[in-house]
């Protein structure tokens, strides 16, 4: 399987624990969603931008991790220029990227077994109160994490196939493949973790 979208690197966001970088990430965000200065979210849009850039990146490499959601937004944002107000879907945009960036930065500084461990903390006391297991919970989301850029990987290559084999590009013909493949990569690290007897510690 592919490296995670976990980065090595050796910037402040990358000495800074996990928790506490969770923490800010939802922290800001919050506060975020009650901004309405389009002046202060383009400050905050720039902020974010630059630190997202300090990790060291290639340009192609910084696009290619967000292009996804980075696509959705734009396409959000022109359904809200219809919909809305111009300055309100301005600041919905803005705020959108700004979360989009950090998120991002927080994602390529963090492994994903320290993402699970705060997870596990996080549930810990649900566990003690016997509605589910905190391991599981953070099991679950760490594969997650691991798969998608698995799964990002996989559907490229399979357009490069079509392209090689000059064949049109088409959904139906690339889904197949795609659920296939990942669907057996799943089995396989169940098998693993039942193996191993990670589930039901």
């Amino acid at each position: 399987m592919l490296n995670s979208l976990h980065v090595e690197g050796r910037t402040w966001l990358h000495r800074l624990p996990a928790a506490p970088k969770l923490f800010l990430l939802a922290a800001v965000s919050l506060v975020l969603f009650f901004v309405q200065s389009p002046v202060v979210l383009a400050l905050v849009l720039l902020l974010a931008g630059g630190v997202y850039t300090s990790l060291g990146l290639s340009v192609r490499e910084a696009l290619k991790r967000i292009r996804p959601v980075l696509i959705t937004i734009l396409l959000f944002a022109l359904i809200n220029l219809v919909l809305i107000s111009p300055e309100e879907a301005l600041t919905t945009t803005l705020r959108l990227l700004s979360v989009l960036l950090l998120a991002a930065s927080v994602t390529a500084t963090t492994t994903i077994a320290a993402f699970m461990d705060v997870l596990a903390k996080l549930f810990l006391p649900l566990e003690r109160l016997g509605l589910l297991k905190a391991a599981d919970i953070s099991l679950a989301v760490g594969l997650v994490l691991r798969f998608v850029p698995e799964i990002a990987a996989r559907y490229e290559g399979l357009k490069e196939a079509h392209r090689a084999r000059g064949l049109p590009l088409r959904l139906h013909r690339v889904l197949g493949p795609l659920i296939i493949s990942t669907l057996k990569d799943a089995d396989t690290i169940a098998e693993a973790i039942d193996a191993r007897g990670i589930r039901g510690q």
